[in-house]
């Protein structure tokens, strides 16, 4: 299969080039409109963007265009004049037309919108009002309606009526004169049942309708949960406004997913659409740079506790040996505990009112760790060095240089566990994305304190 497509990319790829129309719709009539906008971020030049759309033409392209990432989508729907712009959004979904409709500049904004039917204007109009990251702002309204006082036969009659502007009748909403939600009926159930059965009979309840002002992860996460093919959208008032489909829950779910995944990396700005091939050097740079930066200042700090702890490390330099693996598995500890507690929140398990049991939790299991590898490093220590006849003063014993190192790395394992699981909880109280706080910050904060516990740990035991 992925074969055929890629041949079928190839002699599109040949037939934008050589501007052959024909050869462009014929490899074009056996690709999904996901690869043909796939195809379409490939082309580096505005006239072949502006050549391939117009081929396709309005009809067609109206899928391509609603497929693309938003920095392409003002130029894509320009390379075509009034007339087709607005055959183009006749093509359109409401809520693609809406999120086309945010990609552009306000300017094109309203030119578009001033081309418009009325219809077609109010409804858009009304649908961004939303937040693009809400239940209100996936939506669309394109969904099956029936009344309560309907018959089966006339709950088809109706349906049949408006097929064209209903986008899915997987499920059918039930709705009083007032449009308040009342139910749900299958189509089966339709199917199946004689003409003259009131619809009040066979529907169904419909669990977990969804305000439209409801952030869209708690969209995906409630799609997910109760394994809903569609989720209804109302109002304050429980008045149906429309639907979000299973295909727009598992974009939510990708788009939380490479937040969170950017934000543990320790990018920062706006997630960009683009794949990373055609994503440009200068985003990539801006979003990577301002974390690394400031990072770097934080680290700063390493360096004061090694210069604070330099008399210890001059009376046994051996200590350097043992120092990076300390810290490595300070950050690795950290690391761990920070992504299993943003899993667990991302998945709705965890709040920040669970901090006392996730801190006891992980104190048990940092402590467990701790000791398991205190015990394994003090075992080596006493095995090796005296094996190698490493370089320690006459004063202090092998063994007593194992015990520092052991219990150093225990008490840093301990603490990079908690600090690790706590962080994100104390981030999301705080209003803050718990993922900002994870990998490389963790990795840094305990980059230092494991400094502190390995150089005080080795003073004390060692009385340096």
């Amino acid at each position: 299969m992925q074969e055929t497509v890629s041949a079928n990319l190839q002699l599109l790829e040949e037939a934008v080039n050589a501007r052959d129309g024909s050869a462009v719709l014929k490899a074009a009539e056996y690709l999904h409109y996901a690869d043909l906008a796939q195809f379409q971020e490939s082309l580096l030049e505005k006239e072949e963007v502006s050549f391939f759309a117009k081929v396709l033409g309005p009809r067609i392209y109206a899928d391509v265009l609603a497929e693309l990432p938003e920095e392409l989508v003002e130029e894509s729907l320009f390379s075509f004049g009034t007339t087709e712009q607005r055959e183009l959004f006749s093509h359109l979904k409401d809520d693609d037309k809406t999120d086309i409709l945010r990609a552009v500049s306000d300017d094109r904004r309203v030119e578009i919108l001033s081309i418009l039917e009325k219809k077609d204007k109010d409804l858009v109009g009304s649908l961004l009002e939303y937040d693009e990251e809400t239940a209100g702002g996936w939506m669309t309204t394109q969904v099956g309606r029936i009344a309560t006082d309907m018959t089966v036969k006339q709950a088809l009659e109706s349906l049949r009526k408006n097929q064209e502007s209903t986008e899915t009748i997987s499920r059918i909403f039930v709705v009083d004169e007032n449009h308040i939600l009342q139910g749900k009926v299958r189509l089966r159930d339709l199917a199946f049942s004689t003409w003259d059965t009131p619809i009040r009979d066979i529907m169904q309840i419909v669990e977990h309708p969804i305000l439209a002002t409801a952030d869209q992860e708690e969209v995906s996460m409630t799609m997910k949960k109760y394994d809903l093919m569609l989720a209804a959208v109302v109002d304050d008032s429980n008045r149906l406004l429309g639907v979000v489909t299973h295909d727009d829950a598992m974009e939510i779910a990708e788009q939380e997913s490479t937040e969170d995944m950017e934000r543990i990396a320790g990018l920062t700005g706006e997630q960009s659409e683009s794949s990373y091939l055609y994503t440009t050097i200068l985003t990539h740079f801006k979003r990577r740079f301002l974390w690394l930066f400031g990072l770097a200042l934080l680290a700063v700090a390493s360096g004061y506790v090694m210069l604070r702890y330099e008399n210890v490390l001059s009376e046994i330099y051996m200590l350097a040996l043992f120092l990076p693996m300390v810290i490595a598995a300070g950050g690795n500890t950290g690391g761990q505990a920070a992504t299993m507690v943003i899993r667990a929140m991302a998945l709705g398990e965890l709040t920040p009112a669970d901090s006392l049991q996730v801190a006891w939790k992980e104190s048990r299991l940092g402590a467990l760790l701790g000791f398991s590898l205190a015990v394994l490093i003090f075992i080596i220590c006493i095995t090796l060095l005296p094996a190698f006849r490493a370089p320690v003063p006459d004063s202090i014993s092998y063994v007593d240089f194992a015990l520092a190192v052991s219990i150093s790395l225990g008490l840093q394992v301990m603490f990079s566990a908690l600090i690790g699981a706590l962080l994100p909880l104390g981030a999301r109280a705080a209003k803050l994305d718990p993922a900002v706080i994870a990998a490389p910050a963790i990795t840094t904060i305990v980059d230092v304190i494991g400094m502190a516990i390995y150089f005080t740990t080795a003073q004390l035991i060692l009385s340096l």
